[in-house]
């Protein structure tokens, strides 16, 4: 378990990195990039349960969160919750290369701006958010669905990642 999440936690480091770095300035004119950070917390959280997802989904929210503008354990609540809630469905379905993976990120792109709007509610003078209305959120949630699977087939690669996975790839 610790090798996995040591693992998973250095691959959301690079893609935290990229992600903050090189693709922000890839972005549409409405400054929406995919969340390649989710995608990974999903995969790794969904392969290897509910311990290593809050573990990753923790330390990979506290690097979001000096990496970014954002309030110091902003990012750490929410990838917490999310790493957490998606291993907590470890096993749950079968872990195909299009379907699951598309809705597995879609939800937590979802789960991601109602925690969001949620914690500008009661602190609204300090988290930023976007409306589930906005253009923002509708094409983060198409980039972060369209490349979901292209994530998946690269991190299944990845065997020290898939310790918890008894299905052959």
């Amino acid at each position: 378990m610790i090798k996995t999440t040591l693992l998973g936690l250095l691959i959301l480091f690079i893609a935290a990195l990229l992600q903050s770095t090189i693709f922000s300035q890839l972005v549409l004119h409405i400054y929406a990039i995919p969340d390649f950070t989710l995608m990974i917390l999903i995969f790794t959280a969904y392969i290897n349960g509910f311990m290593v997802g809050q573990l990753s989904g923790f330390f990979s929210g506290l690097m979001l969160d000096f990496l970014s503008a954002a309030p110091v354990g902003m990012n750490a609540l929410i990838r917490t919750l999310t790493g957490a809630l998606t291993g907590l469905m470890k096993g749950a379905f079968f872990l195909d290369n299009f379907i699951l993976p598309m809705v597995l990120c879609a939800l937590a792109t979802i789960f991601k701006a109602v925690l969001l709007y949620l914690l500008h509610l009661l602190f609204s003078e300090i988290i930023p958010y976007y409306s589930l209305l906005s253009p923002v959120f509708w094409v983060e949630l198409g980039l972060n669905t369209i490349f979901a699977p292209f994530v998946f087939g690269l991190l299944k690669l990845c065997k020290p990642l898939k310790i918890g996975l008894k299905e052959k790839f």
